[in-house]
């Protein structure tokens, strides 16, 4: 029978009282020998350093060598007087290494040891990437028409008997095969659980995985993302490859502490998904031809703003490929690099190195750019650069985390940035979101009552003057309804909703004057801005998505 709650917490008090005394005595000998203490919970272990030794002769020594830098290697040891120990330090030393010795407790050992597992036999596949052959990958893609085809495969496993590989190889042909743009495993109190978001929602794949099965699936993508294994309280970032039959994806993993495990979120940066050209957006004629002409400028501002997820990078790059000619040099400054451009020289933010935001911009300048894409405007120094790079020459591309396109320059001002420079500087501000597409495959015409006829006609006759109307005289409305192309869901696929605020004497006279965004909303009437409700709900008369959808990302519909 499974213990009762009290003795479970019984067992734990003791094991922690246990390891708390082996804590305090190891502590006690660091300081007889006057030598330094650590506790191998928590700080990391080095795999390069763990290799110097075998298994056996770690094990026979009471040692482990914990962490490498060029020829320095800090040893782990219960009892550095041991004979076999100090032959450890001899042989070392004779191989050029210089040994720095540190008492352990015997629970330290054994987390060190822990990770010989990783070395051998598994040391070869541990590469920072997963190859799935074309066979099996032509064969799990084949099974995964839907989420019950994936659940059914995760459930097959013999969780007591598995190789993390395998679950793994499993996940990532599912989530691949459905279009996720992200996986979400995490631990509960007894099981782990795995979840795809599909098209900005999140499904449930598979919940009843066993913690144990569920720790390996983690220590294994923490191998493959070269994170810490034993670091189990704190917040770790990597990434690794997945070799899908003749292209590459990369995965960029997050790892945070949880109260019953670790919780681990991977994106999908597949190429594919970014390799869309301006008419593939979603924009309508009128904002095409204002995006055009302002990529045709040979300098100025484009900021792009939006919440994470809401395919600003996927715009951006857009942008780019459109400029992307062997007459015009474009560099990137990003934190990282999420998808690879031929043609195009791509950087990536380092702080340990010092190639910050702000100092890599700066170097970018120097370079004699005609375009640059700097990743996010996040800081005041960065801000500046950008802004005196698009007044001297460059076209910069950025984005901006605010809420709509006239929240850009209240945010730059917040910031730190003069209003006397965003003025100038400013080109373009575009505003945009992501909603869901009808599935064509299963869409239906709904149904339209009086009232929602009378509240499109007020809609239309309202719209600026430079929307072609004539697109939507004969407009019909859809309803989602789902079938086994779009995995029961009604959609399938995500389209962008836009708003954009064009620079110019009016913008840069009102932000001298008054940088509110009441003031700024009365440039953008005046521009005639579509806002972004505006933009979806004509997608919605263009048959795309629903009225539903629009307000999802856009709120309670304005009519």
């Amino acid at each position: 029978m499974p213990a009762e709650p009290e003795e479970e917490d019984l067992k734990a008090k003791l094991e922690k009282l246990r390891r708390d005394g082996e804590e305090r005595a190891a502590q006690r000998r660091a300081a007889q020998l006057e030598l330094s203490y650590i506790d191998l919970s928590k700080v990391p272990v080095s795999l390069d350093a763990v290799r110097l030794l075998t298994e056996q002769e770690a094990k026979d020594a009471r040692v482990a060598t914990i962490e490498i830098k060029d020829r320095k290697v800090a040893l782990a040891t219960e009892n550095p007087g041991l004979p076999a120990a100090k032959k450890v330090v001899e042989e070392l030393a004779a191989r050029k290494y210089e040994v720095k010795t540190l008492i352990v407790s015997p629970s330290s050992l054994e987390i060190a040891w822990h990770f010989y597992k990783f070395i051998k036999p598994q040391e070869e596949e541990i590469t920072g990437k997963v190859n799935i052959s074309k066979g099996r990958l032509d064969e799990l893609h084949a099974k995964f028409v839907s989420l019950d085809a994936v659940n059914a495969e995760v459930g097959a496993i013999n969780f007591n008997n598995f190789s993390p590989v395998t679950l793994i190889e499993i996940i990532l042909a599912g989530a691949t095969a459905l279009r996720a743009s992200d996986i979400h495993t995490e631990a509960e109190k007894e099981k782990a659980k795995i979840r795809f978001r599909i098209d900005g929602l999140l499904h449930d794949i598979y919940d009843d995985i066993p913690l144990h099965a569920y720790e390996a699936f983690v220590s294994r993508i923490k191998l493959l993302s070269e994170m810490k294994l034993n670091m189990r309280t704190i917040a770790q970032d990597g990434r690794f490859t997945i070799g899908l039959a003749g292209k590459e994806v990369e995965m960029r993993v997050s790892v945070i502490p949880a109260e019953f495990g670790e919780t681990i979120v991977m994106r999908i940066l597949d190429p594919a998904a970014t390799m869309v050209g301006l008419p593939d957006l979603g924009l309508r004629a009128d904002n095409l031809d204002l995006v055009k002409k302002q990529l045709d400028r040979p300098n100025g501002l484009i900021l792009n703003t939006g919440p994470t997820g809401s395919g600003k990078t996927t715009t951006l790059y857009a942008f780019l490929r459109t400029m992307n000619d062997p007459t015009v040099k474009i560099i990137t400054l990003e934190d990282p690099i999420e998808y690879r451009i031929e043609g195009i020289e791509q950087t990536q933010v380092n702080d340990e190195a010092g190639y910050t935001f702000a100092n890599g911009l700066r170097a970018i300048v120097r370079q004699d750019p005609d375009v640059i894409l700097v990743g996010e405007v996040r800081d005041l120094e960065t801000a500046d650069i950008a802004m005196q790079a698009a007044l001297t020459g460059h076209l910069v591309l950025s984005t901006l985390h605010t809420n709509d396109a006239v929240g850009a320059v209240p945010r730059l001002i917040n910031l730190g940035v003069k209003a006397v420079s965003i003025g100038p500087a400013l080109s373009l501000v575009i505003a945009q979101r992501l909603v869901r597409v009808l599935c064509v495959d299963c869409k239906k015409e709904a149904s339209i009552d009086d009232a929602m006829k009378k509240n499109i006609e007020a809609f239309l006759a309202k719209l600026p003057a430079k929307v072609d109307r004539t697109s939507y005289q004969n407009y019909k409305i859809y309803e989602p309804v789902g079938c086994e192309k779009c995995n029961k869901m009604g959609y399938k696929g995500r389209v962008g909703i836009f708003e954009f605020l064009e620079g110019g004497s009016d913008l840069e006279t009102t932000i001298l004057k008054e940088a509110s965004e009441v003031a700024l909303r009365g440039v953008a009437e005046r521009q005639g801005m579509v806002t972004m409700q505006q933009d979806g709900i004509l997608k919605v008369l263009e048959g795309k998505t629903t009225i539903d959808e629009v307000k999802g990302v856009t709120g309670d519909i304005a009519w």
